[in-house]
């Protein structure tokens, strides 16, 4: 049986991202923990978010969960989910600069006046485009420029354009999924994004955590 589990760090929309598990693959066992001796024994792992990136940090470092998760990052079927994502970069310029988890190089920043429509509201919360920029797995059988649902107020740029796999346009265009190797992260909700978002944690539970170099 596919274990997978979804890093409980006490921020972050976890019933809903492990019901959606759930769903998808039944026949998983869906385990929600903040173990880390779970969390290095499951076959697959979920890392969600929502909130402040500081509080995040602080909150894996209280409970002994930041060296688990570049672990995982780096050796097992990994899926971030927006906070989630964002954590993974170097730093946030969220809080005046926050350093991060450094797994992927890049920086987080805000949505401004000076790099939006000023008729957009901050946070992007809703609905939106998601365009593939490579092919990948977790791409499988989701319509090209399908809409999924996102709640940010920071986005991420990665140093490397190849870390890319999507992108969004929100008064500019941002880079909505990223991944490497077996790392694949996105700024939206797929727990919440209905058919394509249930058909991109289909494909994540039976990924075999290959792709690229």
């Amino acid at each position: 049986m596919t274990l997978v589990a979804v890093v409980d760090y006490g921020m972050g929309n976890l019933r809903s991202v492990s019901k959606a598990l759930e769903q998808v693959a039944p026949s998983a066992k869906v385990l929600v923990t903040q173990d880390p001796m779970q969390i290095r024994e499951a076959d697959r792992v979920v890392f969600p978010g929502v909130g402040a990136i500081r509080d995040c940090l602080q909150e894996l470092n209280t409970r002994g969960l930041t060296e688990v998760v570049r672990a995982c990052a780096a050796d097992r079927p990994f899926l971030g989910i927006c906070l989630g994502m964002q954590a993974l970069f170097e730093k946030s310029e969220e809080n005046g600069g926050v350093e991060s988890l450094s797994i992927l190089s890049g920086e987080v920043r805000r949505f401004s006046k000076k790099t939006s429509d000023e008729s957009l509201k901050i946070p992007h919360m809703g609905w939106n485009q998601v365009f593939p920029t490579r092919e990948h797995p977790l791409w499988n059988n989701i319509p090209f420029g399908s809409r999924f649902y996102f709640v940010h107020s920071y986005f991420p740029i990665p140093k490397d354009a190849e870390c890319t796999l999507a992108t969004t346009t929100y008064g500019q265009t941002f880079s909505s999924a990223v991944g490497r190797r077996n790392l694949f992260a996105v700024q939206f909700h797929p727990e919440k994004s209905q058919r394509a978002g249930l058909t991109l944690l289909a494909n994540f539970m039976t990924w075999n955590g290959e792709f690229g170099a």
